[in-house]
């Protein structure tokens, strides 16, 4: 298997046959991401991917496939149902291809082609949200409107596919904390998406944020003031069945639990370690990682 640059994948895709569509990210704006740094976005020609997909037959059986790099659902449609049906060509025993995608990525696709891609058994599409407060969107360069993602949302469930959307705690710095935390659960709300994973941010040099930090312009919540933003998303937000997620390895507190039946008992964990303030309760931060 060739994996050209550092491979990225949601946590949910670990055991995942991963094959990278693209190298890099199409957008590659947004100011905290340093995850595509230096590596500029393509689109791999279907022969290399087919020769990875031949390489990966020695795995054996292969029940899910996950389609690198950031904003592999940017591939044009013919391009990109000549892939999937690849990996079903290979793999006839694939249950689910997952894929990255942006808000602009999802609305440049129709009703149609979703369909048609879920059809070959694209049956998730993970979706970056960060944040839903409008003043932060921009900021943070994400590229698409509230209005857009929540569109880009509606349209992906629409086709059947399951949605599942990252967002960000800490990137409106302790200064916007409050309002990032209240926007991400409207946004939240107005998408109701299957599954929700809530990262911490992290300071990567060589991004905007990182610079913003250095010259004194972001200053990043302390563990419990991202916890206390959590807790707002959580408290303030609803849903009609969704997982939510905090345990990737970026947070001081994981905690997953089903929304909206599990929301007390994640609620009464998370309080008592904001009244506690315990930093022993927390994730050390040596073991912090995106």
């Amino acid at each position: 298997m060739r994996y050209i640059g550092a491979v990225y994948r949601p946590p949910s895709e670990a055991h995942s046959l991963i094959i990278q569509a693209t190298l890099g990210c199409r957008h590659g704006k947004c100011t905290f991401c340093g995850s595509y740094l230096g590596k500029p976005f393509k689109i791999r020609s279907l022969e290399d991917i087919r020769e990875d997909l031949a390489d990966a037959l020695q795995m054996g059986p292969v029940r899910r496939v996950f389609l690198a790099d950031g904003d592999a659902l940017s591939v044009p449609q013919k391009r990109l149902r000549e892939i999937v049906d690849s990996v079903n060509e290979f793999f006839p025993s694939v249950e689910r291809i997952g894929i990255y995608a942006n808000a602009q990525d999802v609305l440049r696709k129709s009703p149609d082609d979703l369909r048609e891609l879920q059809a070959r058994k694209l049956r998730i599409i993970y979706l970056g949200v960060e944040t839903g407060d409008r003043v932060l969107l921009e900021k943070i360069k994400k590229g698409s409107t509230f209005e857009e993602m929540v569109e880009a949302a509606h349209r992906v469930k629409e086709a059947n596919i399951d949605l599942s959307v990252t967002v960000l705690l800490g990137i409106g710095g302790v200064e916007k904390s409050r309002e990032h935390a209240r926007g991400t659960a409207e946004i939240l709300s107005a998408m109701d998406p299957d599954f929700v994973g809530a990262l911490s941010v992290m300071l990567v040099p060589g991004t905007e944020l990182h610079r913003d930090y250095v010259e004194g312009r972001f200053e990043v919540p302390d563990p419990f003031g991202l916890i206390e933003e959590l807790r707002t998303m959580i408290a303030d937000s609803s849903f009609t069945n969704c997982v939510f997620r905090s345990n990737h390895a970026s947070n001081y507190l994981p905690v997953k639990g089903v929304l909206p039946p599990d929301r007390e008992k994640i609620l009464e964990a998370i309080d008592s370690v904001l009244r506690a303030r315990d930093k022993g309760m927390l994730r050390p931060e040596a073991l912090r990682a995106l």
